[in-house]
């Protein structure tokens, strides 16, 4: 199925794009990974030691659990943590994750001759939800995916001159690959140099001796130099024993072991399988998730009739694939790398891939904007149960008509299908930020004096993951926080014996259980996270405002009797 692919249509998707990025950077609420809260942690207590090395944190087995890069990069972009913020902290990611849009575009259209297929390929990999969700917050994955593309961008760019340099590519491959290991981890120096390898011997056409004689030395010093830049931690760290216990063994070997039963069994059957492995990397896409499918059907087909730049693509996808399939660990999420390369190939055969792939996207669109519609309209203005005022504003009900307007014209009508699907990939994620919008405004935070009053004093906060009292921070800059666990935060009266000042949930609609002396400082709107399967089942049924939307109650009780107790959130 042919369609018009046109300079404008594409300039109004990319318009989009920009907007659906940058927009709610800054929000709690964005999608996100918890490792987002550790991070915050470790940039933070390093900063607030005045060095850069050794890396601090409260957690023992947590301070260098990636390697030091991403938290530089913390430190930095908050002027050690004087100014510290979500926009402080992620708009770095937001321009590595831009930096690698555009290098893709240019590298698919140089190699192609047409800018706009260049364009397209940035456009279908900003619209995967991996790269939505992962490549905004504060996270080691924006520089890693864009450090690690980068040698295979400049060889479709450059072609012959790249593969045939004997210094300058191996060299500046070397150094991006290294940069790369110093925000991740050095372990991806194996899929990568792999990649490399197959792509020489490829470039060869797969004559081994050829490829032994003229490249061979070419990947092993772009892997001893790439393992050298990382080596420097070491060097510079005042601590290298820690480095080596906590990182190289125990984030690193630890991922080896056995999950549930043993190594080879945990390879071909349950959570960790090569087959997991395998779903998960494809569900990367998202909303393109079936037109990823149907890609890898239309390669197959066309495998015996493909070009050398579609083979070395599918080369820097089995590459990775094979590695990250012999950790016992195994997540998709390690895959993102070859995410650019899965929308390279998407943009290549986007006029012949078949329509299905993009109706079926539409269709899951449509159903995502009529669920968060069906929502909007219930919770707009305090219905189902939620005794807060929501009003959105005309904005989010625009994006929301639109989207399900291109779902139908893409429906309807066969040669819009494929821009439409792509176009809604981006309102889809516009329309869950604005959502939310409500919660980043007064009915989410507390007020200025619930603040001012507990100024350096200990709050306890709820936690469901690792350094989630990061986030409080935010909400009550100045005071202390520990944090008990979260699935005790409806238990208020309980929280009055054991805390001064603490944090808890209620149900919307209900007031907290208090104590003859507590006094309420402070009242706000959260989203819960972690539900339980019934939970999730109570909230389709409508009890949003007591497993979704509830109430939390800043409380101060004079009376408890504090009595000392491990931080849930460290």
């Amino acid at each position: 199925m042919r369609n018009t692919l046109t300079y404008p249509s594409f300039l109004l998707i990319l318009a989009l794009a920009v907007v659906c990025y940058a927009f709610g950077l800054d929000s709690r609420f964005a999608p996100k990974n918890g490792d987002e809260y550790v991070y915050m942690h470790i940039a933070r207590m390093t900063a607030d030691a005045g060095q850069w090395l050794p890396l601090q944190s409260e957690m023992e087995a947590m301070r260098n659990t990636k390697p030091p890069l991403v938290f530089w990069q913390g430190i930095a972009s908050t002027d050690w943590a004087s100014n510290w913020g979500l926009w402080q902290l992620r708009w770095p990611s937001l321009i590595y994750t831009g930096l690698t849009a555009l290098l893709l575009g240019l590298a698919v259209g140089r190699y192609t001759g047409r800018i706009q297929t260049g364009l397209l390929a940035a456009l279908i990999w900003l619209s995967f939800f991996a790269t939505y969700r992962y490549g905004r917050p504060y996270l080691t994955d924006p520089p890693e995916v864009f450090f690690l593309s980068l040698p295979f961008f400049a060889l479709l760019y450059w072609g012959r001159s790249a593969f045939d340099s004997k210094l300058l590519f191996p060299l500046l491959a070397a150094i991006s690959i290294g940069l790369g290991l110093l925000y991740k981890s050095f372990a991806y120096v194996l899929p990568a140099c792999f990649a490399l390898a197959l792509w020489y011997w490829c470039w060869r056409d797969w004559r081994f001796l050829k490829t032994l004689q003229h490249d061979a030395f070419k990947v092993f010093g772009v892997g001893v130099l790439a393992l050298g830049i990382f080596a420097l931690w070491f060097v510079v760290d005042p601590n290298p024993e820690a480095v080596w216990r906590e990182f190289i063994l125990g984030e690193n070997a630890g991922k080896f072991g056995a999950r549930s039963s043993n190594y080879f069994m945990d390879l071909i059957r349950g959570g960790d399988s090569i087959w997991m492995l395998l779903l998960s990397s494809i569900a990367n896409a998202g909303l393109f998730t079936a037109v990823a499918l149907s890609l890898f059907w239309q390669s197959w087909r066309e495998r015996h009739v493909a070009d050398m730049e579609e083979r070395l693509l599918w080369l820097w996808i089995l590459a990775f694939f094979i590695v990250f399939s012999l950790p016992s660990q195994r997540s998709g999420r390690y895959l993102l790398p070859i995410m650019p390369a899965i929308a390279a190939l998407i943009a290549m055969h986007w006029q012949r891939l078949p329509i299905w792939g993009f109706r079926l996207a539409l269709v899951l669109q449509g159903i995502v904007l009529l669920a968060m519609g069906w929502v909007s309209v219930r919770l707009h203005g305090g219905a189902w149960g939620v005794d807060v005022v929501w009003l959105y504003s005309i904005w989010h009900w625009l994006i929301l008509a639109t989207g399900l307007a291109l779902v139908l014209a893409g429906l309807i009508k066969a040669k819009s299908s494929k821009l439409c699907a792509l176009a809604t990939c981006f309102l889809c994620y516009l329309a869950l930020n604005t959502g939310l919008a409500p919660l980043e405004g007064a009915a989410g935070r507390y007020d200025a004096k619930a603040v001012a009053d507990v100024q350096n004093a200990l709050v306890a906060v709820p936690c469901d993951f690792r350094s989630k009292d990061e986030e409080y921070r935010l909400l009550l800059p100045g005071a202390r926080l520990q944090g008990y666990p979260a699935n005790e935060a409806a238990n208020t009266a309980e929280l009055a014996k054991r805390h001064t000042y603490f944090t808890t949930y209620v149900p919307q609609g209900e007031s907290p259980l208090l104590c003859p002396d507590c006094r309420i400082l402070g009242k706000r709107v959260e989203m819960r996270a972690r539900h339980t399967n019934a939970e999730i089942l109570k909230i389709i049924q409508g009890e949003m405002g007591q497993y979704l939307f509830v109430n939390e109650y800043l409380i101060y009780s004079p009376s408890a009797i504090a009595a000392p107790s491990p931080d849930a959130c460290r």
